[in-house]
């Protein structure tokens, strides 16, 4: 194009439009949008921009574009430039990328960066497009938080359920307490030989059923203890063996065999031992729900190797009537249940510790031959003290 029709009539009155058009997308775009030279000079800076950052245009258009930047990413933004110019290799144009950004009164907060580059008389020009992600990096950490109210409310639910159980538990070894305290008492009035002896193993068994009613306290207020998924090498035979006595309370599962089978090369897990803990007694109180008045009523939890390396797997299985195929492809969905008085909240929680943990979960059923609920752990090596 030469000067004389560069500086034609029509010429100008299209630049005039083309310069209406770009002010009128600047005010109108609902994201972020920045435009920059090559030397990180900005030139345009949109309404939401403005919104977005918190500057007005005299405040921040000549500026370089390190002003909306971290301290990390103002450092490499020149060489960045230096090396596209020189190499021509870009790294993040045309790629979106979620960056940290700040605003004029210094918060960060973090952003979707998209960047085009336009060639105009030879020189280069960038544009920005950014979009605020404080509201979803929000959203999600609310429902992270209420994922995990849905997983303390399944335990406190599940221990409200076992309370009167729980009671008859603790009960035994304290009435036995007292009974060798009233012997004991006894024995005092005759103190001979035998029987202080007899006294001497009243007492030794009284101190049994004391630390045996503080164990049950114990794995209960375990069970009940909230937290964030706090990953440990935690040794899976004795959790699974608290998980089906913890189980068993506030059941009529006293007729249920209940087979644990751990393979010789399964030894710990990397995970919340509580959270898994949780997964299991659910798993095995929904199977002796299943196993209601069958007199053959077995679960059988067995532990091996998973098929991927590094995993081991966790089956729980069944002798019951088996789940139809329908209702097995939903039953991980929340607010499914097969009972008539479940909330359908349990396999979902489920779902939701195992997949936390980098696992998975899934169920087979056996037809009428019962069911297996399966899911899979990362393993973990247990420290070992040396001499």
């Amino acid at each position: 194009m030469t000067g004389e029709q560069h500086n034609s009539p029509d010429a100008m009155q299209t630049l005039e439009a083309l310069q209406l058009h770009l002010e009128s997308v600047l005010e109108s775009v609902p994201d972020g949008m920045v435009i920059i030279n090559e030397e990180g000079q900005i030139l345009q800076f949109s309404r939401a921009a403005r919104d977005l950052f918190g500057y007005t245009n005299e405040e921040i258009v000549g500026k370089h574009v390190s002003e909306l930047m971290t301290r990390h990413d103002a450092v490499h933004h020149d060489q960045y430039m230096d090396n596209y110019r020189r190499t021509g290799k870009a790294h993040i144009i045309g790629v979106g990328r979620v960056v940290m950004a700040k605003r004029a009164n210094g918060t960060e907060f973090p952003i979707d960066l998209k960047i085009g580059e336009a060639k105009i008389d030879g020189r280069s020009i960038y544009t920005g497009f950014l979009r605020d992600l404080s509201e979803k990096q929000q959203a999600e950490l609310r429902m992270r938080e209420m994922q995990a109210e849905l997983v303390h409310f399944s335990r406190l639910s599940a221990v409200g359920t076992m309370a009167s159980a729980l009671a008859h538990e603790l009960n035994q070894p304290l009435t036995a307490i007292a009974n060798y305290l009233e012997a004991g008492r006894d024995l005092l009035d005759t103190p001979d030989a035998d029987s202080l002896s007899m006294l001497a193993e009243a007492l030794d068994e009284g101190a049994r059923q004391s630390v045996r009613a503080g164990q049950i306290v114990r794995k209960l207020r375990d069970f009940v203890s909230r937290g964030e998924i706090s990953r440990r090498a935690a040794p899976l035979a004795p959790l699974l063996e608290d998980a089906v006595s913890l189980a068993r309370i506030g059941t009529n599962s006293e007729a249920v065999k209940v087979r644990v089978q751990i393979a010789d090369d399964v030894d710990a897990i990397s995970a919340d031992p509580i959270q898994i803990q949780q997964v299991v007694i659910n798993l095995l109180r929904n199977a002796f729900e299943a196993l209601s008045g069958r007199e053959d009523a077995e679960v059988r939890v067995r532990a091996m190797p998973g098929e991927e390396a590094g995993m081991l797997a966790v089956d729980i299985c069944d002798n019951g009537p088996g789940i139809e195929p329908e209702v097995a492809a939903q039953l991980f969905k929340p607010f499914t249940s097969t009972k008539t008085t479940g909330m359908g909240l349990g396999l979902s929680i489920c779902q939701t510790i195992i997949e936390a943990h980098g696992g998975a979960i899934h169920v087979k059923s056996l037809g009428g031959d019962g069911a297996c609920f399966c899911f899979t752990l990362p393993v973990a090596e247990l420290e070992t003290d040396h001499d």
